[in-house]
């Protein structure tokens, strides 16, 4: 199963406050456990809303400029793990080297399979046709 763990953005991501040399050497050691443990799939940092926009959908396709105002509401960056439940992500990510207050969000990403019959066979294909060029697109 693939998870999604969304790192919540604060005051300090939001006005750019970019980590410590510290911070970031923790991290980077996490990181490589991640991936040393054959779980960690991806993991960014975002740059603050306020070099981002939002497209909003209705009649009018709707383009609002950032930064936005809740940063609780934010992400600050994320990763993609691979793992074979809930449980393991949890208490992998409770060793994240995070700051007092910060905040992850776990949330499954679905597969194939969740989305029953009415993921055809031919939508299938597709699916899988579009991700190996994406990564054949995007290796080297």
């Amino acid at each position: 199963m693939r998870f999604m763990v969304i790192v919540k953005a604060n005051a300090d991501t939001e006005a750019g406050v970019m980590p410590t040399t510290e911070q970031l050497t923790a991290m980077g050691k996490f990181n490589e456990e991640l991936v040393n443990a054959g779980i960690m799939l991806a993991g960014e940092g975002l740059h603050p809303s306020s070099r981002g926009a939002r497209i909003r959908f209705g009649k009018e396709r709707q383009v609002i400029d950032g930064p936005f105002t809740e940063a609780k509401e934010l992400i600050a960056g994320f990763w993609l793990i691979q793992g074979k439940s809930l449980d393991e992500v949890k208490e992998w990510m409770k060793r994240a080297p995070m700051e007092d207050g910060d905040e992850l969000e776990i949330r499954q990403v679905f597969d194939a399979d969740d989305f029953g019959a009415e993921f055809t066979p031919e939508l299938r294909e597709q699916e899988e046709r579009l991700r190996a060029k994406s990564a054949s697109q995007h290796a080297a």
